[in-house]
């Protein structure tokens, strides 16, 4: 019996080979390589961590955005300019031999990047002190390479035209960064307060500034010379004079001559001014307006200390000067060491007629910002002063600013006139009689209708209110809808000091949230036309660039449509 044999049996099929048909020759893989481990390409990194830079005359602080802090700290001094296998700083008389190294030039010009007044300077050397700060703290503190990363520029908006190109030329030439944006210095102060108006005080350098910032505008800066290099100078004057065993008086003539035997060094007197000076506080203290919200503040005293005033304190203070021939050790009394801070930031001896716009007392130009101010930019303003730069640092010296302002504004008011000519006008009883009695015989005599005080059935009734005079009726529903959301009414119209993180913060804030710059420069754009290819402000239409839809055909007109002419911001107003 035979038996009919089965259909042949078909190949094993995989159900790798089902989807990809026929099988084909073995191979490999392809593995994604993680990017954590592989290096990614320039192109991906161009947008991603840009570098912020606050350039000062005296400093630079360098970091990524985004972070709370700088990385790195740098300040411009002779130590920089050392080449490689330059050693003669640890020669036992280097630190002796100042004098040789700081003739021929202005006392203290080494440890500055620029100087305001940019006559006969030589903008070449402040490019490349600028460029090897800055390879030193890319290479050191940041451990990149700044070609493919976009870098985001804090300066004051008092900074010359050259300084900027220089600038300009040293990233784009020799760091190749792809286009720099530009933030001013007062601006980010602000926000990195968390206000959108201020008052910022830059007590820098060269200069003291005071500058309006009104919703991220600024309305208008004042200056003075009254700053840290002038506060240097009057410890150097406090220093010598204790030297030559002279009484410690305020300095009217300054010496010329800082390079004899007895004279000190730059570096030792400003450590001194960094470490030892303070400032007094105001001779009357303002009246304190105390908040509605919160406790009352409860001060401990101890019965057993008496607190000596530090006026009164005249326990001397050792300091030791090794920059003089022979090098001494002085001793201070601790309450004459507030005499540089008052002869620099206030000069209370003199009269205000006595100085010039350029050099007023701090706290006169603070007032006097305020009060040229329109009144509600005042408002705004003076509930958010906040004090910033070097010198804000020493111990009072805010306090006393914000003291004295308060007493200006307690005993002046906002009256722009005044004089013995004001208040004899204001006191004059005789000359208001007689400027009421011409307005009445220039305009119609007014008639006055009186009013019934009583109905038809004889009761008295409340006369009619002015509408401007009528109380406003409570809105319950609003008051809960406020209540629910904590909702706080704007503070303006007190006097307040508010703290800030420091312009640097705010520029890293700023550029991490993406925010538009004042000015964005491209490297192509610099490379071809320089800095005579800036137009002014107000000759660019800024909104023709915003006119284009998302559409591939908008999109190609808005970039056909989009001028060429690009602006330095407030630093190109006056160019």
């Amino acid at each position: 019996m035979s038996s009919n044999p089965g259909p042949a049996s078909l190949p094993h099929r995989t159900v790798s080979s089902i989807r990809a048909g026929a099988p084909g020759p073995p191979q490999t893989p392809a593995r994604p390589i993680s990017s954590t481990f592989g290096s990614p390409s320039s192109s991906s990194r161009v947008d991603d961590d840009p570098i912020v830079i606050e350039l000062g005359s005296r400093k630079l602080r360098l970091g990524f955005a985004g972070d709370a802090a700088p990385k790195r700290i740098g300040a411009f001094g002779p130590e920089q300019q050392r080449r490689t296998g330059d050693f003669r700083a640890y020669e036992p008389d280097f630190s002796s031999q100042w004098r040789g190294r700081a003739s021929g030039k202005p006392w203290g010009a080494d440890h500055e990047l620029w100087q305001l007044d940019i006559r006969g300077q030589d903008l070449g050397l402040v490019e490349d002190k600028l460029e090897r700060e800055l390879r030193d703290a890319l290479f050191r503190f940041l451990l990149v390479d700044s070609r493919p990363r976009k870098v985001t520029l804090v300066l004051p908006p008092t900074l010359p035209i050259p300084l900027l190109s220089s600038i300009f030329n040293t990233l784009f030439h020799r760091f190749q960064a792809p286009s720099i944006s530009l933030l001013s210095s007062p601006v980010m102060a602000a926000f990195a307060a968390g206000t959108r108006s201020a008052l910022v005080v830059d007590l820098g350098w060269h200069e003291t500034t005071v500058t309006a910032v009104y919703e991220y505008h600024e309305v208008q800066t004042w200056r003075t010379i009254r700053a840290g290099k002038l506060l240097v100078e009057e410890t150097y004057e406090l220093l010598l004079q204790t030297v030559r065993g002279q009484p410690i008086t305020a300095s009217t003539e300054r010496t010329e001559d800082k390079l004899l035997d007895e004279s000190l060094s730059f570096e030792e007197c400003e450590e001194a001014a960094t470490r030892v000076l303070w400032c007094k506080g105001a001779a009357r203290q303002p009246h304190r307006k105390t908040t509605e919200e919160g406790l009352a503040t409860v001060h401990e005293h101890e019965e057993e200390v008496e607190a000596i005033p530090p006026t009164e304190d005249h326990s001397p203070m050792a300091i030791t000067l090794n920059s003089c021939k022979p090098p001494k050790t002085v001793e201070i009394p601790f309450s004459q060491l507030a005499e540089p801070c008052e002869a620099t930031f206030f000069e209370t001896r003199l009269s205000l007629s006595c100085f010039d716009d350029h050099e007023l007392p701090v706290h006169h130009l603070v007032y006097r910002a305020l009060l040229q101010l329109p009144l509600d930019v005042r408002a705004i303003c003076m509930s958010r002063i906040i004090f910033t730069g070097g010198c804000s640092h020493i111990l009072g010296l805010r306090s006393r600013i914000f003291d004295e302002v308060s007493n200006q504004v307690e005993e002046q008011g906002w009256d722009p006139v005044r004089g013995k000519g004001a208040e004899q006008a204001k006191t004059n009883l005789k000359l208001h009689r007689d400027n009421a009695r011409q307005a009445n015989q220039n305009g119609a005599i007014p008639i006055v209708i009186q009013p019934d005080t009583a109905n038809d059935n004889g009761e008295a009734i409340e006369p009619p209110m002015k509408a401007s005079e009528t109380p406003q009726q409570v809105d319950l529903v609003e008051n809960l809808i406020k209540k629910e959301r904590n909702y706080k009414p704007t503070v303006q119209g007190v006097l307040r000091a508010v703290d800030t993180l420091g312009p640097w913060c705010g520029g890293s804030l700023a550029t991490q949230m993406k925010i538009p710059a004042l000015a964005t420069i491209d490297r192509e754009i610099w490379l071809q036309q320089g800095v005579n290819g800036a137009s002014r402000p107000s000759e660019v239409d800024i909104k023709t660039g915003q006119r284009q839809s998302m559409g591939p055909s908008g999109l190609i007109r808005g970039q056909a449509a989009q001028p060429n002419n690009w602006t330095l911001g407030v630093w190109g107003s006056l160019f």
